[in-house]
């Protein structure tokens, strides 16, 4: 409901803004009497921000955004501020941005069904191939596959520094949502005894983290050697994790070693026990859920067509007949989408006897995934490409996966996956990843559009409806799993889930836009907006890290209860900042 209501404040807030603006934008220009031509000509030469737009009457914007470079949306496919200020008449813009708003949400349900259904199986069937422990899985593959979304859309908004804003007030926005609201409804809903040392290891690192970022916005600018050492804090971390965890393995090796020439003493589950004591439900739960929607409704000996019909429908009979009418209305808006990524996403999954080996299927992946990853891939610009002007990329490749895709399906049969089956969970990893890289990409386009349309700066856009947008399945899932009696699952997921999003977002955001630019990374500040947001994530972390252990590590309704109320006040006091009420 809450997100609802911002919508609505956000579309009637829009209304009005833009109301107003033009009112005194008309009296400006009639008084002044300047030639717009003129002043655009000027403008481009000074490199003027785009969002300097909704200072110009209405009949002149769509001349401001031709002529202001800044305006140019290099990144994503659909240019949203000449759609808004060119193409649609400035009476409809509040329609426009109610469906903007729809096909944002749309968005946002890409990237959650591409990372759960497809990113994540992917990921912990590579894992597996590998023969990587728990550990190692756990702060490398599991957590980016949890991770994507606020990753790719990270990277994305860092490849200009007017949105490099909305990145850090996305992760930073994630962070305090996750750690206040998140955390907060797991100690209401489940009050337990948190692990000590994995929560003061988790805490201690993610405020080294925060602290570093706060010190790069500060400054303004970061440079490689700083990025690379960013990104080494995480590698740090997750030795600590590795070794943290072979060292209580020992323990209790040890321990029960002396146990079994003592007399026996039933255990119970102290504060110092480690989150490894869990167990996995995370790949549990991926596995299952896959498993409900996609299990084969035939047996193997039906033909091939009717085998890539099953294989193609996303709908379980069974689990249909047993859910609620709210789930199923949200499973036939997702169930196109989930069509079309079956057509182009392969998934194995190591835990079923076939490994999900879908030959025709299969074989139709090879087909149209590499062609998905060359239109998709940095938002189409290969999509048009010819090679010597003559002859398309899209359809070279095409024809490589025709012939790849004739080869696999005579070499093999419907009942038995062959040995190399593994490569196609790199296919679909790097497929799944190209399509939330695009989405993620259109997020930041259109969110950066609504806030010049809205004057609402790029921090405010990501604290608020990017941060939820990514968290709000975080959110769900560490409830649930709270709630099915595992809530130390649930709160180690809260803090170690922000720490690879923030170190490896902004990290790796910074070093592929080095990459490109062979320059060092600029930040604009936000001004006091972004010093509330890192101040009060940071003053959220330093309070949990005194109040959690001078009650015992235990986390009660107390404790939920003032998280809760502490994001109320710091969202009521980012907004009251935004809207001029709160300066310097």
């Amino acid at each position: 409901m809450a997100f609802k209501q911002f919508l609505w404040l956000l579309l009637f807030g829009g209304q009005w803004a833009i109301t107003s603006s033009q009112l005194q934008n008309q009296s400006e220009f009639k008084s002044a009497g300047l030639s717009s031509n003129l002043t655009f000509v000027k403008m481009a030469a000074k490199t003027v921000e785009c969002d300097l737009v909704m200072n110009h009457t209405s009949a002149d914007r769509c001349n401001f955004v031709k002529n202001t470079p800044d305006c140019d949306m290099e990144d994503g496919f659909i240019n949203y501020l000449r759609i808004v200020f060119c193409l649609l008449p400035p009476d409809l813009t509040p329609f426009t941005i109610t469906l903007c708003s729809i096909w944002l949400l749309f968005l946002f349900m890409i990237l959650g069904l591409t990372a759960s259904k497809f990113f994540c199986p992917n990921l912990s069937a590579i894992s597996s191939s590998l023969h990587l422990t728990h550990n190692v899985a756990g702060v490398t593959f599991l957590a980016l596959g949890n991770g994507a979304p606020d990753i790719f859309s990270a990277m994305a908004a860092f490849s200009h520094p007017h949105t490099a804003g909305l990145a850090v007030g996305a992760l930073f926005g994630a962070g305090i949502f996750v750690t206040t609201v998140v955390a907060g409804s797991v100690s209401l809903f489940k009050p337990f005894a948190v692990a000590s040392r994995p929560f003061l290891r988790d805490v201690i690192f993610y405020m080294v983290a925060v602290f570093w970022t706060f010190l790069m916005l500060y400054r303004g600018t970061t440079t490689l050697g700083e990025t690379l050492g960013y990104l080494s804090l995480y590698a740090l971390y997750v030795l600590t994790v590795i070794i943290s965890a072979y060292i209580y393995k020992r323990q209790r090796n040890s321990e029960n070693t002396s146990n079994q020439n003592g007399p026996h003493i039933p255990e119970f589950p102290s504060s110092d026990s480690s989150d490894d004591d869990l167990p996995d439900l995370t790949g549990g739960n991926i596995q299952q859920e896959y498993e409900s929607e996609y299990r084969p409704l035939l047996p193997y000996s039906e033909p091939t067509s009717r085998i890539l019909l099953n294989s193609l429908n996303p709908v379980d009979s069974r689990k249909w007949r047993r859910k609620s009418w709210r789930w199923r209305v949200l499973k036939v808006l997702k169930t196109p989408l989930e069509m079309l990524l079956l057509l182009c996403v392969p998934v194995v999954d190591p835990d079923k006897e076939d490994r999900n080996w879908r030959r025709p299927l299969n074989c139709l992946q090879l087909m149209i995934a590499p062609v998905v990853c060359v239109l998709a891939f940095q938002s189409g610009q290969y999509g048009s490409y010819m090679i010597q002007e003559q002859f398309p990329l899209w359809l070279l490749i095409l024809l490589l996966g025709f012939f790849l895709a004739a080869i696999v399906f005579c070499t093999t049969t419907n009942d038995h996956p062959p040995k190399y089956h593994a490569l196609f969970a790199l296919l679909g990893f790097v497929v799944s990843a190209v399509v939330i890289s695009a989405a993620a990409s259109e997020v930041v386009s259109l969110l950066h559009m609504l806030g010049v349309v809205l004057s609402l700066s790029n921090t405010v856009l990501g604290l608020t409806l990017l941060a939820w947008g990514n968290s709000i399945g975080d959110c769900f899932s560490d409830i649930t799993i709270a709630q099915q009696g595992y809530p130390r699952m649930a709160i180690s997921a809260c803090f170690g889930g922000i720490i690879f999003n923030m170190l490896i977002g902004v990290g790796l955001g910074c070093l592929v836009q080095m990459v490109k630019t062979d320059s060092d990374v600029q930040f604009e500040s936000e001004g006091l907006l972004t010093w509330i947001l890192a101040g009060s994530l940071g003053l959220s972390l330093v309070l949990s890290f005194i109040i959690v252990p001078l009650s015992q590590f235990h986390l009660g309704r107390t404790y939920g209860i003032f998280l809760l109320v502490f994001y109320a006040i710091f969202l009521t006091i980012a907004l009251f900042t935004e809207f001029g009420t709160i300066h310097t």
